[in-house]
């Protein structure tokens, strides 16, 4: 966008030219100027700032100025400033687009003739600098893909083949990191060895129960506190007293005296004497009874049962059964995941003796003195803690080995079905990728990837410019045609194209087109002598129309659209009544559009009717005026000129009550403005220009009936229902005012009443 004109010196009428400055353009700009006043040399300027070619200014060399042109234009892209001097700008603005005498010259016509050179410039004109832009840019990417590929060599070869494991340099370097890649690994190594050796693994046995007796602490304690009852004390005491006197084994021996004595003699076996009146045999009797005896036995018992469960051969079958375990652990553990075996032995017969020698030596105690209450000693009950906790572990061990035989039983089946190529394959795959993420190869095969990354881009970046070339090729020139055609149509012009279609020429590729009058082809070339061509079947209205339609059809085509300046200088020039509103209205459209839109006119009506239907905020008017011998630039009051407008608008609202007028559209839009004209001669304190009817009208309504009152009561109605008609036809307040329904007889109504509201 261009903000501001802040300096014109020595070019054209302009000596020194630092007013326009202090005046802010916006996004449409009208600029008036009488002819002669400088208005083309402004154009030229804007079109030098596009392209960057001085010529168009220096040739504007202000005569007898000294110094070379400079010029100052504050545009988009600052600071600093867009600047000209000493022949040279130092930025260009490429987004300005200029429609003058040089744009018809170069592309359309000059005078009544079509040169080569025209058709040639229409060509770039249709597929434009974009297209020649893209052909530019497919030819660089081609080589920027030449240079990747160069570059992917080189990182290839980079890498080591002894790590790729017979992948190939893309497929080594897609592999994906795995966290488990080394449990993977190792379950990879063991399926595949259980495949290969599947007899060994069919006839491998599973894990048995490994256990160690029970040593049962309270149940021998039970055994040791046993008593007689039934016993006197007083024998009890004399036998005791007795069995001191024998020696060690004394009741032992007696024991087994007792039952040699034969009854009913009760003589005594050693030396044949009777017993009968032996008191000492009477305790002895009353002692050893048969409770007693059942004591003795459940002591013999208890120690015979212990010594079977934890005799010299269960320790040797527990050894034999630990061995056992370890073997099928070592075989196994190759092709499955196990727990650990670590089985102290010796330690384990340790505790498992210390254990068992000093229960032993308890109930052999018991044996000795089988009336006495006895318990296991700490040592003994620690001993058998030892003892219980090796118990446990071994208990524990055993079951996690016999859970550990359903991941036997797997590997079983997996090695009767399991496919030693395939497992192989994995295992190969597994491993290139733990070297592919290994420190020394990963930013090896990084940088190969960050290259191949970037020319996939520069592929599909070269693809998006084909195929965009492609289809400028194909389809730009009938869109163009069809583009041009409608505003041939919307100009009411009398005439069409055909046939815009490339033609390659030995200067180089050219459009070529006819023109179509009554659907009769007319050639554009030379024709023969007497015969119809582009002279002499187009109007200067015509070709100027056809210019028109070439310049709006490629800012149609134009993707960047919305970027642009456009730049329209007397587009008007030789055109019909009827012509110059449509471009009015096509130069309207292009303001909310484009980033900016300045026209540049000697016609005044021309540059109201655009200044009349745009939003206040939007618009700047500036007028090229005589200064001296020269020209300056001013702003412009446009409303002023507008008010001349209002004649001609109310002899069209007058000729429409004496017969409808062709153009009944026009006749609606016109009562809008024809009021807002009249309010602002007959209410100048409440209605200056610039000011909105709406706002006007609230105003008047609320002063009626007060000592401020500008309109009665029924002049604001009578305002209120015409404006409400007139907003139909009106883009500000109604969105489809092109396409609004006009019926004469109530429009009819209307202008008669609008005639009457604006007489004098």
């Amino acid at each position: 966008m261009i903000h501001r004109l802040q300096l014109l010196r020595n070019i054209g009428q302009f000596d020194n030219v630092a007013a326009a400055a202090a005046i802010a353009l916006t996004r449409l700009t009208l600029v008036y100027a009488e002819n002669g006043r400088g208005k083309t040399t402004l154009s030229a300027i804007l079109r030098s700032l596009a392209t960057g070619d001085t010529i168009p200014v220096t040739e504007r060399h202000r005569l007898a100025a000294t110094h070379a042109p400079h010029i100052i234009v504050e545009c988009v892209g600052g600071p600093p400033a867009a600047m000209c001097h000493d022949g040279a700008w130092n930025r260009t603005l490429p987004d300005i687009a200029v429609f003058d005498d040089v744009f018809v010259d170069q592309n359309v016509c000059s005078g009544l003739a079509v040169d080569p050179a025209h058709r040639q410039n229409l060509h770039e004109l249709i597929l434009g600098a974009q297209g020649v832009a893209l052909n530019r840019q497919l030819q660089q990417i081609v080589e920027q893909i030449e240079r990747h590929n160069s570059t992917l060599r080189t990182r290839a070869e980079a890498i080591p083949a002894t790590s790729r494991g017979g992948f190939t340099v893309d497929q080594f370097c897609e592999l994906q990191p795995r966290q488990d890649i080394d449990a993977s690994i190792q379950e990879s190594e063991r399926n595949l060895a259980a495949v290969r050796a599947q007899d060994p693994i069919r006839t491998a046995a599973l894990f048995d129960t490994v256990s160690l007796p029970l040593i049962d602490a309270d149940a021998i304690d039970l055994v040791l506190a046993r008593e007689v009852t039934d016993i006197d004390a007083a024998a009890v005491e004399r036998v005791r007293s007795h069995f001191s006197t024998i020696g060690r084994g004394g009741e032992e021996w007696i024991v087994a005296g007792m039952a040699r004595v034969p009854a009913p003699s009760h003589s005594c076996p050693f030396c044949a004497q009777d017993l009968a009146g032996s008191a000492v045999f009477t305790h002895y009797r009353a002692y050893f009874s048969a409770e007693y005896t059942g004591l003795l036995r459940a002591i013999g018992d208890a120690l015979t049962e212990f010594n079977r469960q934890q005799g010299g051969d269960m320790q040797s079958a527990f050894e034999r059964a630990v061995r056992v375990v370890s073997e099928r652990h070592a075989f196994w553990s190759r092709f499955c995941e196990l727990p650990e075996v670590a089985v102290d032995t010796a330690e384990i017969a340790r505790a498992w003796r210390a254990a068992r020698e000093g229960v032993v030596a308890a109930i052999q105690a018991k044996q000795a003195s089988p009336l006495d209450r006895q318990r296991l000693s700490t040592e003994v009950r620690a001993a058998i803690t030892t003892y219980q906790t090796h118990r446990q572990a071994i208990e524990a061990l055993s079951g996690r080995l016999t859970a550990a035989n359903q991941a036997i039983r797997l590997v079983k089946e997996q090695a009767a079905g399991g496919n030693a190529a395939a497992i192989a394959a994995d295992l190969a795959r597994l491993q290139a990728t733990k070297a592919r993420h290994t420190a020394e190869i990963a930013p090896l095969c990084d940088r190969y990837l960050a290259e191949k990354t970037a020319k996939t881009q520069t592929e599909r970046q070269r693809d998006q410019v084909k195929e965009q070339l492609d289809h400028y090729r194909q389809n730009v020139f009938p869109a163009y045609e069809t583009a041009v055609n409608l505003y041939l149509q919307r100009f009411n012009a009398g005439f069409r194209l055909g046939n815009v279609a490339v033609a390659n020429t030995r200067a180089g590729p050219a459009c070529n087109y006819s023109v179509l009058i009554n659907n009769t082809p007319v050639a554009i070339g030379a024709a023969a002598a007497g015969g119809p061509s582009f002279r002499n079947t187009l109007s200067s209205g015509d070709r100027n129309t056809l210019a028109l339609a070439f310049f709006f059809a490629c800012l149609d085509q134009d993707p960047a659209l919305a970027t642009k300046v456009v730049v329209i200088d007397d587009p008007i020039t030789s055109l019909d009544d009827h012509r110059a509103l449509t471009t009015v209205q096509q130069t309207r459209r292009l303001v909310d559009r484009v980033s900016q839109v300045i026209a540049l006119s000697h016609n005044k009506s021309f540059l109201c009717r655009l200044w009349e239907d745009a939003p206040p905020n939007l618009r700047t008017a500036l007028e090229v005026a005589r200064d001296g011998a020269g020209s300056t630039i001013r702003p412009w009051d446009v409303s002023q000129d507008c008010i001349s407008e209002h004649d001609r608008r109310h002899a069209l609202l007058r000729d429409h009550t004496r017969a409808a007028a062709g153009n009944t559209r026009e006749v609606a839009r016109a009562i809008r403005p024809t009021i807002e004209a009249y309010l602002r001669v007959a209410c100048p304190e409440y209605f200056p220009p610039g000011t909105l009817l709406g706002p006007f009208r609230n105003l008047c309504e609320q002063r009626i009936g007060t000592a401020q009152q500008i309109l009665d009561r029924a002049t604001a109605d009578e305002l209120r229902d015409l404006t409400e008609y007139a907003n139909r036809f009106h883009h500000d307040t109604n969105a489809a005012w092109e396409t609004e329904v006009v019926n004469d007889a109530e429009l009819l109504g209307f202008v008669q009443r609008t005639l009457a509201f604006v007489r004098p």
